[in-house]
């Protein structure tokens, strides 16, 4: 598949160059500048040690350029690939110097965006029978969270809000202080613009009709039962979408879907997926 949307080149550019900052330190790669002539060419292979999804080959192109402009990164395939055991991810050229400083920042970057790409696809695939989407959180990696999504979405998952800017989303906690689930969605309504989307969270279904005598745009269930979620979606209606959330594994994510909320948004995604097994070695010869 295409990869579904690109990484903004400046973005990129800034988290990479602070991650190469941190790993060059005060003087730089000094055992590659002790052991490999400035002269010195190689050839070497990004590979996959184990199967899964790409995301981020552009991230990793963007460490070894940074090193040296001279260094030629040539992907073997695109993100949002499946990839086997042993599959090549992308070829890289040039100043022998370079790419081997900057190799542990690239497949830093490469290993925890396949990740989250591989395990999304893994919940993905267990909901496609139905209709429900699998999305993400706001619990990403400090500083790495539009790459992050931007993995999930390499993973055929959905992004639900970037950050506290872009969406009104009323939690149990902003019910609490503003007196209530009514109180709460009219002073939303009375201060967000009309291209904000107004999501609230509910955990019982009493508080579920208050959100359909107020309105909303979406009404966020909140660690429900199932038979509590088919209730919820069938008092819903179609009049909002409806999403689930809570403690969603592997495991569950299936019957949660077949309830027909529209969306599940999974943490897991993003604050526990593990790092794909990438290595990058030198070809000889």
């Amino acid at each position: 598949m295409t990869a579904p949307w690109t990484l903004p080149a400046l973005h990129v550019e800034e988290a990479v160059r602070a991650a190469l900052a941190e790993d060059f330190g005060r003087a730089g790669d000094i055992t590659t500048q002790a052991t490999i002539p400035e002269t010195a060419h190689a050839r070497a292979v990004i590979a996959a040690r184990e199967a899964g999804v790409v995301a981020g080959l552009g991230v990793a192109a963007a460490a070894f350029r940074l090193v040296d402009p001279a260094v030629v990164f040539t992907p073997a395939t695109q993100d949002g690939a499946r990839i086997g055991e042993g599959d090549v991810l992308a070829r890289i050229e040039g100043p022998a110097r370079a790419i081997l400083s900057a190799e542990r920042v690239a497949l830093n970057f490469l290993g925890r965006l396949c990740g989250v790409a591989t395990l999304t696809a893994r919940y993905a695939e267990k909901i496609a029978h139905t209709k429900a989407k699998v999305c993400d959180t706001r619990k990403t990696t400090p500083l790495l969270r539009a790459f992050e999504k931007y993995a999930v979405r390499c993973g055929r998952g959905a992004n639900h809000r970037f950050g506290l800017d872009d969406a009104v989303l009323i939690k149990d906690n902003h019910i609490a202080v503003a007196g209530g689930v009514g109180p709460a969605l009219r002073a939303a309504k009375a201060f967000a613009g009309h291209m904000v989307k107004i999501e609230i969270e509910v955990d019982t279904l009493a508080q579920l009709e208050e959100v359909l005598a107020e309105g909303a745009d979406i009404v966020l269930l909140d660690n429900m039962a199932l038979d509590s979620l088919r209730a919820a979606v069938a008092l819903i209606g179609g009049a909002m979408r409806a999403e689930a959330s809570g403690g969603v594994t592997l495991e569950t994510i299936a019957a949660i879907a077949e309830t027909g909320v529209d969306l599940i948004s999974v943490g897991a995604l993003t604050h526990s997926a593990k790092t794909l097994d990438l290595g990058l070695d030198i070809e000889i010869g």
